[in-house]
């Protein structure tokens, strides 16, 4: 199920004996462990009654155990169990209780047997946020999930869409009373990649910076959130598309103002460029072609990136893209050589690259 799911269903009905929940990403999971806690142990009984345990520390076996223990001090109890991977043997087998004929003694199966009668008003959460859905992580995500496929309720942390983190940028800035347009709040969400989880860190910062009912600026986000200068990268990429050499030199020494790590910029620039190129040869028209192309082959773009994206593809031709690919990577070798100065390195690529 899904996180949105998982808290409506928290709403209308009691909540599981054991829940498993899968996938890295931190808002969501965040939001739902304090709805469950909310739930299972409201009021004073939360310090009594909250059990945290690491898998890389104890076994399923006392969890088990823990689970089924009547607590002294608490009626009701959340047992929340971290690093739920950990208990995975090296090789997953399909012996059973029917397999060798008695019962299943197996960490699996004395789970399995737990659930069948599971303690009255305790609630066991196995977590495991250390994997991906996609890339190679998808195949250990998946063996987590057969491992615990004897819990039912299963709950997803997928990385939040990029209209979703959009849309709660907007609702934590009215939640926090600041205000913020729509150009500054594009490039907050650009600076945290997305991330639902930092970009409330950094709301909360900007907040403080501004005070409640105050205005949030671009130089406030460039000063107080990390990667915010990737905005001006990409004013330095459009520059070289127009071929404005002294609009791409006022860019370089913004970076450089701003003291940015130029090897990093340089590095966010190829990246921008292959993506262009990939781009290209996929013939993708639009940013949302390119959000769904780049999404199936597992590289995570949000719509504003895309735009720029292709704006960047529409800029340059299939040649000039890889003419600056070849470029980018002799400036790369330049930053590397013994005490290079980074600036000079940057300016003869930007003179190279509005050339003609």
């Amino acid at each position: 199920m899904t996180p949105e799911q998982f808290l409506t269903r928290l709403e209308r009905h009691k909540p599981a004996a054991a829940y498993l929940f899968l996938g890295p990403e931190a808002y969501q999971r965040r939001k739902c462990r304090e709805a469950l806690v909310e739930r299972v142990l409201p009021g004073n009984s939360r310090q009594d009654g909250y059990s945290p345990v690491d898998l890389a520390e104890t076994t399923i076996t006392a969890v088990v155990d823990d689970a089924r223990s009547l607590s002294l001090f608490a009626r009701e109890r959340l047992i929340w169990v971290q690093s739920a991977e950990t208990a995975l043997p090296r090789r997953l087998t399909a012996t059973t209780a029917e397999e060798e004929g008695g019962a299943d003694n197996s960490p699996a199966g004395q789970l399995a047997a737990y659930l069948k009668s599971p303690t009255a008003g305790t609630v066991v959460v196995f977590d495991c946020s250390r994997y991906d859905f996609a890339g190679d992580d998808k195949a250990k995500l998946e063996r987590v999930a057969k491992f615990y496929d004897v819990i039912p309720d299963v709950v997803e942390f997928r990385p939040m869409s990029a209209e979703a983190v959009s849309d709660l940028a907007f609702h934590l800035a009215h939640e926090y009373d600041i205000e913020i347009g729509n150009a500054e709040m594009t490039l907050l969400v650009e600076a945290v990649g997305g991330d639902a989880s930092r970009l409330q860190s950094e709301m909360e910062k900007l907040l403080l910076f501004a005070g409640p009912g105050g205005k949030v600026t671009t130089e406030a986000i460039r000063q107080l959130v990390p990667n915010a200068s990737q905005t001006t990268i990409f004013a330095l990429v459009n520059a070289l598309g127009r071929r404005d050499r002294d609009a791409a030199l006022r860019s370089l020494d913004l970076l450089v103002r701003d003291g940015e790590y130029l090897p990093l910029a340089l590095t966010f620039l190829g990246t921008l460029f292959r993506l262009a190129l990939s781009a290209k040869e996929a013939n993708l028209r639009n940013a949302n072609q390119a959000v769904g192309h780049f999404s199936k082959h597992g590289v995570r773009i949000w719509r504003d990136r895309a735009e720029q994206l292709m704006r960047t593809a529409e800029s340059f031709s299939r040649a000039q893209l890889e003419q600056a690919l070849q470029r980018i990577y002799a400036a790369d070798k330049g930053l590397r050589d013994t005490r290079p100065d980074d600036r000079v390195v940057m300016e003869m690529l930007v003179l190279e690259m509005t050339t003609g």
